[in-house]
């Protein structure tokens, strides 16, 4: 219920600002183009280092025992401690002015910009957008807005054996006209878990996932989701987006069959992501300056 969340006390962080930092080095690139597969020389200083890259960088790093029963850092801080369980980031949109370079150390200025409520099918939704600013050398590289949901916890006794059926609003996802699958397994979710400093359970730990949270299996990260559209825009157009844009649906789950979809619009690119017979988990629009 909303009258359980104090929305005037969460609106009070409306304006809190965070400053991080963290040098790009040569091998964080290079465990970032192992972890999706994508090849080239031992990255050097000076180089161009590969964009989204800065979502590995400057990540909280909290003591272990400061970490709450998701993995997520206790709540309050820089973020609202808002009253509900399920924390997930939702979507966002980047837009980039340059670029990160091996050696140069990035500079984030992150700051509340609102704290919404509304009522889901589910239950409460408590939405924060946060505006990041990142920078290196003086110089503004990106722009971005992040998108983070919180919602309530599920019912262990509505959710039953088995993957929950879908519900009848979510139809089967079209086919772009560009599509490939894309392997997404338990050492790719570690991998990306591990670059990000993200210790939230739902990506590595089975049994907290199915018998805790009531997932069918290992949740795959939205951003994880995002990279991998980013990446393929980049390969179908030769060049990394400048604009890039993404809102998650759907979940999807380590094991599932997955494919990437794309098709031309006039401003760029639309992509999706979506399992084999599934809704869209995942919907993106990338574009080029």
């Amino acid at each position: 219920m909303t009258t359980d969340i104090d929305l005037d006390h969460l609106r009070g962080w409306i304006g809190r600002q965070e400053t991080t930092t963290e040098a790009v080095t040569p091998d964080l690139v290079r465990r970032f183009r192992a972890t999706f597969d994508i090849g080239g020389p031992i990255p050097q200083p000076g180089e161009a280092a590969p964009r989204l890259i800065h979502w590995c960088l400057g990540q909280p790093a909290v003591a272990t025992a400061a970490l709450g029963p998701d993995g997520h850092p206790a709540r309050g801080g820089f973020l609202p401690p808002v009253p509900l369980p399920r924390r997930m980031w939702a979507g966002g949109a980047v837009r980039f002015t340059g670029d990160l370079r091996v050696g140069q150390v990035m500079d984030r200025l992150s700051r509340i910009a609102e704290v919404t409520l509304r009522e889901g099918r589910s239950g409460s939704l408590c939405f924060v957008t946060v505006e990041h600013l990142i920078s290196a050398a003086g110089r503004v590289v990106a722009t971005e807005r992040q998108d983070i949901v919180y919602r309530g916890a599920p019912d262990p006794a509505a959710a039953g054996p088995g993957p929950a059926p879908e519900p009848a609003f979510l139809k089967p996802a079209p086919a772009g006209r560009h599509h490939r699958p894309v392997g997404i397994g338990p050492a790719l979710l570690f991998r990306y878990s591990a670059l990000t400093f993200n210790g939230h359970r739902i990506h590595y730990d089975r049994d907290y996932a199915t018998g805790v949270e009531c997932y069918p299996g290992l949740v795959v990260h939205g951003p994880l989701q995002a990279t991998l559209l980013f990446n393929y825009a980049a390969g179908l157009d030769g060049r990394a987006p400048d604009r890039f844009s993404f809102r998650s649906l759907s979940p999807l789950f380590d094991g599932d069959a997955v494919r990437l979809h794309a098709s031309e619009t006039e401003d760029g690119l639309k992509l999706w992501t979506a399992r084999d017979g599934g809704p869209v988990a995942m919907t993106a629009e990338a574009g080029w300056d």
